[in-house]
């Protein structure tokens, strides 16, 4: 009767090992997804500040220009040499800082859409070796049971030749 409760207890371990490590699995790869998404977020929202601050180092640099114009024109010179110097110099800056700020947002998607695969692979990872860890716990349950009903029949071996002994 013992042989049976412990087998039983064996079984029953290693289903309820497999059942809580697969569960385990499950969310393992679901927070992997979640934190993909999370690094896919993070850089629409970069993404969207980058864009605004290019927008701003625009505006600003045709504010210059407008500014610049304005003080050429009242001084009363012709928009050439120095003047339009000045123009191109805040032309080609503009450009130069607009790409500067492109670059960033290219380096930005770079690095999230890198970790956005690296959480998607971790998430991969944790949910495999929680897999792995289930199965172990049925092996575990079918050893377990395996040696308890083993024990039983050694111990009733044991048992009936103590009771030949005796007679």
């Amino acid at each position: 009767m013992s042989a049976e409760v412990a087998t039983a207890a064996a079984v029953a371990a290693g289903v309820l090992g497999f059942k809580g490590n697969m569960a385990a699995a499950k969310q393992a790869k679901q927070l992997g997804e979640y934190e993909a998404r999370v690094e896919e977020n993070n850089l629409v929202l970069t993404q969207r500040a980058r864009r605004d601050e290019e927008l701003k180092n625009r505006a600003f640099a045709e504010q210059l220009r407008g500014v610049q114009r304005v003080a050429t024109a009242k001084s009363g010179v012709q928009m050439a040499g120095s003047p339009l110097q000045a123009m191109a110099n805040t032309y080609f800056n503009e450009e130069r800082d607009a790409q500067r700020v492109q670059y960033a947002m290219s380096v930005d998607a770079a690095r999230a859409e890198g970790a956005s695969a690296m959480r998607r692979i971790e998430g991969q990872s944790r949910s495999a070796t929680l897999k792995l860890a289930a199965y172990q716990s049925l092996l575990g349950a079918a050893s377990g049971a395996s040696s308890a009903q083993q024990q039983g029949k050694l111990y009733d071996l044991q048992v009936q030749s103590y009771e030949r002994q005796l007679v």
